[in-house]
C-alpha cells in the first residue's frame, strides 16, 4: 500500500488557501487531489492550525511503550510435578 502523499501541514495549508477564497475545483486540480479528498480533509481538519494538528496527532499516536514481539517472550514454566493429564477425545 502506498504511503501518505500529503503531510498534515500541507493539508492545513491547502485548506487555508480555500478559506482565502480559492475555487475548490482549481485548488484540487493544482494540488492533484480529488474533490472527495478535499471535503474529507475539510471535515477532519476544519479551521485547525498546525499546532492543533500536532496535538491531535500526539493524542492518537498509539501505545506509549513499545510492544514486545511474541517470539521474544520467555516460555511459560512447566512444573513437572503437576498432575496434568490430557483428556481423552471419547
Amino acid at each position: 500500500m502506498k504511503g501518505k502523499k500529503f503531510t498534515e501541514e500541507r493539508i492545513v495549508a491547502i485548506l487555508k488557501e480555500s478559506n482565502a477564497g480559492a475555487a475548490t475545483k482549481d485548488l484540487c486540480r493544482r494540488h492533484g487531489i480529488c474533490e472527495g479528498t478535499f471535503y474529507r480533509w475539510k471535515a477532519k481538519y476544519a479551521d485547525m492550525e498546525i499546532s492543533e494538528v500536532h496535538r491531535l496527532k500526539a493524542a492518537y499516536s498509539g501505545p506509549s511503550r513499545p510492544l514486545i514481539p511474541l517470539g521474544s517472550r520467555p516460555p511459560i514454566p512447566v512444573d513437572p510435578g503437576h498432575p496434568f493429564r490430557w483428556k481423552s477425545a471419547a
